[in-house]
């Protein structure tokens, strides 16, 4: 198992991003996919077609996201939790995920950098 950890700076307050990754519907304006999302701790989430799925286990309004994500049958649950902060007229996002299957990593980084963070930067830079 394996953890990543980045930064990422955002051109959009808080408020609007923590919208971005919560709301179902903005959801599909930045990454242009159907996506199933809750703000209800212990609802299953389905983002890209269901290419990530996992369980949504606590927020903090427009400062933080916690959640499960599956990898089929493996031990130790692979937890990814996103933290936002203020900086300057955008937001730094801390991404911490933990308990990345070693097969995985390369394909979650990636993801991570250019289909997820990487999508939602250039939707706010537009």
């Amino acid at each position: 198992m394996k953890s990543f950890k980045k930064y990422y700076t955002i051109a959009a307050p808080p408020e609007d991003v923590y919208l971005a990754l919560t709301n179902p519907l903005t959801i599909h304006l930045w990454s242009g996919e159907e996506a199933e999302m809750s703000t209800e701790p212990g609802s299953e989430f389905s983002l890209w077609e269901g290419s990530i799925v996992g369980k949504n286990i606590s927020f903090e309004e427009n400062k933080m996201i916690v959640q499960q994500w599956y990898f089929g049958d493996q031990a130790e649950e692979s937890i990814v939790t996103i933290k936002l902060h203020t900086a300057g007229s955008g937001t730094s996002v801390e991404l911490r995920h933990i308990n990345i299957p070693d097969a995985d990593y390369d394909d979650i980084v990636d993801g991570w950098n250019t289909i997820y963070f990487g999508a939602l930067q250039e939707f706010y830079e537009e």
